[in-house]
Parts: C-alpha cells; structure tokens; sequence
C-alpha cells in the first residue's frame, strides 16, 4: 500500500476541530509563488496549480522510468498548502483577495534531493513543452505552531483563527507572523467537488 502523509503524519494533517499546539519539523517542498485572488478562473493561481502537480506527479511516477531516485518508495501525493499575507498587515484580509501574497506547496517525500527536483523539472518541460522555471525547491522550518481544523468555507475562517489567536494566548503564546513565518493552509478536500459547509482546511499560524 502507498505511504499516505495525511494518515502517518496525522498530528500535521489531521487535527481536531478545536486549536491546539504543535511543532513542525523542516520539510521540503515544491513551491510557486505568486499574488493575487485565487479564484481569478485565468490568475497566477490557476496556473501555479498545473506547475505544481506537474512536478509532484513526474516525481512519483519516476520509478517507471529510466530515472532512479535513491530510497524510492510509493506514496500518495500530500495535499496541497499555501502559505498566505498581503503587504503591510499582520494576517489575511479575505474582503480584498486581489491583494493576496501566496507560496503554493506540496509536501516532497524526504528522499528526494535538490537533484532529484531539478531532472523532475527538466524532465516535466521537456515532456509538457511548458515553462516550469518559475517553480523552486523549498527548505522549510515551521517550527511551534497553533493549528486547528477549519470546516466549511474559507471566507469563515476569521472565527477559526479568532479562536486559535485566543488559545495561544490562553497557553501564553502570541500569533508571531513575519516575514518568514506566514500564515498557513492546508487543504484537504477539493472545493470543486466539497460543498462549501464540508470543506476541510488545516489552519497553522506561527507562535513565539
């Protein structure tokens, strides 16, 4: 059976619908980064989603080609994540989504190196005849975080990360967002198939 983030790692990719602490590990990720309203049907966006799973796919799917990735092992292709701001305010503002700044992810497995991403991206151009320049490998160190599990829409959010903001401060944390810890999202259902009420989101903001 393929290895499955969501259900080895459930303290990241699965918590319970209430806040509660949690420290994240560095991970390595493909990234694009843009700005911008997600929802713009023709938007950096829409376009970053085809960069990114161009890659995540031509990765798994290596082990039927000629290129050998040391440690291979099947695996379902982590969800989705985003990493959220706008300039000059602590947090999102969802009334004014044109403003968004954004690093769309997925979860790379740890055998995968810099020079494993790199064939994946030259192998993706070449066969998609498409730019994938604009995608990079990112390191990442999260560290202590509060996250809960936000069900239905996103523009309900702000009573989630209310709550979140109120328990860390309960536990004697404060939200601590900068310019390298941002607010983070996690998407586990597809909104193009989940009514709005059932969407399941993982809300992760940085504590200090």
């Amino acid at each position: 059976m393929a290895f499955d983030f969501k259900k080895e790692y459930k303290e990241f990719y699965l918590p319970a619908a209430k806040p509660g602490i949690v420290s994240v590990p560095t991970m390595n990720f493909i990234a694009v980064r843009g700005s911008g309203n997600p929802n713009d049907k023709d938007g950096e966006y829409q376009a970053a989603m085809e960069l990114l799973y161009g890659i995540a796919f031509t990765i798994k799917m290596s082990y039927k080609g000629n290129h050998r990735i040391e440690g291979y092992f099947e695996y379902v292709v982590p969800p989705l994540e985003g990493f959220w701001w706008q300039d000059g305010m602590a947090g999102v503002d969802y009334a004014h989504k044109k403003d968004f700044q954004w690093i769309s992810v997925i979860r790379l497995p740890d055998f995968v190196t810099k020079a494993d991403f790199d064939w994946a991206v030259a192998e993706a151009a070449a066969k998609k005849k498409k730019d994938f320049s604009k995608v990079e490998f990112l390191n990442y160190e999260e560290g202590l975080c509060v996250q809960c599990m936000h069900i239905g829409p996103y523009d309900d959010e702000p009573a989630t990360i209310k709550s979140m903001r109120e328990y860390a401060e309960e536990k004697g944390y404060r939200i601590s967002l900068d310019d390298v810890r941002r607010h983070h999202e996690i998407y586990l259902s597809d909104p193009r198939r989940t009514a709005p009420e059932k969407l399941k989101t993982v809300i992760r903001l940085p504590i200090g």
